[in-house]
């Protein structure tokens, strides 16, 4: 089965603690809530503690034009993403030695905080050497469960193409659709949570010239994927389009919707592979929020420390909506694994919708 042979992130450098962007909503949105105290322990409850942002905190105080955001967007994406490759392509953590990034076949790269074409995987294209026959895949719209779904397709590449080696980069710049003037309690929530980031992974297929390259004694396949779409639920998750950019889209009834919808996804989808959720020895979970790590562990019945690696994320990066599992992956992985362990990668986006990955951990370098 395809392998998860690297991951790598990179972080913007603009760090921001969780009090100094409390303070900064309560000067925006004072006027707008007479109850902003209340509003803002979403702030303090949150679990987070600092987040990273592509742009300093002055940028916030200002108006930019959709035409601003997205230039800025283009630019800074594209840079981290070739940073988040090269990190991925040269860790020392997982592989041997430099791949070159002539040797990738396919880059899937998924965006959903800003618009380009040419895609942002031909722009660094042209900042890297790769190949020029390498098939470019770019994936847009999936938020949240962004960094899943790149990881499922990349799975379905490598079944196809045993030989084949593929990038997965997610990149999100929440910070430049930030709206000042859009005074709704989904925009507070997303105040007290998105971040930037990027993320990149290198999945091998099973006939790779790659895999004398693997360096940990185990390494995760990818062994099964399943998507689940909740039917009529636009209104759940996503953006509004409008004049002045994109506009967030946070349903409250998202904890709720973990709680009750997620449990038959998750068993059903085991079910198929003959595992159950007391079989994982990880869960890396997209950490959209710690309402909804509290609703993944009751839902499942995990145990706390299968949802460390999430929190810690979510408590030193926010949520930066799709590269966010793939952090959390990075984390996982610099534990090792016994080859037979299981692992499930969650991740929930717009839709409303799910993507389940199952993990088994076997010998790395075979």
């Amino acid at each position: 089965m395809p392998a998860i042979a690297s991951v790598s992130s990179y972080t913007p450098s603009y760090q921001l603690d969780q009090e100094t962007t409390t303070e900064f909503a309560r000067e925006l949105f004072a006027e707008s809530y007479q109850d902003i105290e209340r509003l803002l322990t979403v702030f303090s409850n949150g679990q987070i503690e600092k987040r990273q942002f592509a742009v300093p905190i002055d940028w916030f105080r200002k108006d930019h034009s959709l035409q601003e955001r997205n230039d800025l967007y283009i630019q800074l994406a594209t840079e981290y993403s070739v940073e988040a490759i090269k990190g991925c392509l040269a860790h020392p953590r997982f592989l041997q030695s430099e791949i070159a990034v002539n040797e990738i076949d396919a880059i899937i790269l998924v965006s959903s905080s800003g618009m380009a074409t040419p895609s942002l995987d031909a722009r660094i294209m042209n900042k890297l050497p790769f190949s020029a026959h390498t098939k470019r895949i770019p994936l847009w719209g999936l938020g949240c469960a962004g960094g899943a779904m790149g990881m499922s397709r990349a799975f379905e590449f490598c079944r196809a193409y045993p030989e084949a080696n593929v990038l997965v980069v997610c990149v999100e710049l929440c910070s430049l659709t930030f709206q000042r003037n859009d005074r709704t309690k989904s925009n507070l929530v997303g105040t007290s949570l998105f971040a930037d980031g990027t993320a990149c992974a290198l999945v091998i297929g099973d006939d790779s010239a790659l895999r004398p390259q693997i360096r940990q004694d185990s390494v995760p396949n990818i062994i099964a994927t399943e998507s689940t779409l909740m039917p009529d639920s636009e209104d759940v998750m996503g953006w509004d389009v409008k004049d002045s950019g994109l506009h967030v889209v946070f349903s409250r009834s998202i904890p709720s919707i973990v709680t009750k919808w997620l449990r038959p996804v998750v068993e059903g989808f085991l079910q198929k592979e003959d595992v159950t959720v007391h079989q994982l020895s990880a869960f890396i979970a997209h950490p959209g929020g710690r309402k909804v790590l509290e609703a993944y562990s009751e839902a499942l019945g995990l145990a706390p420390e299968l949802l460390e690696a999430s929190a810690q994320v979510l408590k030193l990066h926010g949520n930066m909506s799709s590269p966010t599992v793939l952090y959390v992956l990075e984390n996982v992985l610099a534990s090792p694994k016994k080859a037979g362990e299981y692992g499930l990668m969650a991740a929930l986006g717009p839709g409303f919708s799910s993507e389940l990955l199952l993990l088994q951990w076997e010998e790395g370098n075979r």
